[in-house]
C-alpha cells in the first residue's frame, strides 16, 4: 500500500483517529524525492497499524500554512488528531517506523 495523498477537505477526517504520519512535500525540492521513497515503504511496512500520508505543499498551500510548514520535508505525526511530534528533514525508516510503534504500544 502506498502513501494516502491528502488535501484540505480530507485532512482532517484522515488524521482523528489512530497514528496518523504526514509528509508535507513538493515536487521541486531534492530531499523531498529522497525522502518519498521511504514514506511508501513506511506505508507497506505498516498497513493496518498506522496510516502514512503526503500532502504537496504546492497544490495544499492551505495546509501547511496551517501548521507553520516552512522547511520541506516536514512530517508531522498525530495520535487521534494531536499532533504529536514535527521532524524537519530526511528522516530513516527505522527511526520513523519505531516512533509509530511506540506509540501504538
Amino acid at each position: 500500500m502506498s502513501a494516502i495523498a491528502l488535501n484540505s477537505q480530507t485532512f482532517q477526517k484522515q488524521i482523528q483517529s489512530g497514528i496518523t504520519l504526514v509528509d508535507f512535500w513538493a515536487a521541486w525540492c531534492g530531499p523531498c524525492q529522497m525522502q518519498l521513497p521511504i514514506i511508501h515503504e513506511l506505508a507497506n511496512d505498516l498497513t493496518g497499524k498506522a496510516t502514512i500520508a503526503t500532502v504537496n505543499v504546492d497544490e495544499q498551500a492551505e495546509l501547511a500554512s496551517q501548521f507553520g510548514i516552512r522547511s520541506i520535508p516536514a512530517l508531522l505525526l498525530f495520535q487521534d488528531g494531536k499532533l504529536i511530534e514535527t521532524m524537519i528533514g530526511i528522516n530513516q525508516r527505522d527511526v520513523l517506523k519505531t516512533k509509530i510503534l511506540d506509540l501504538i504500544k
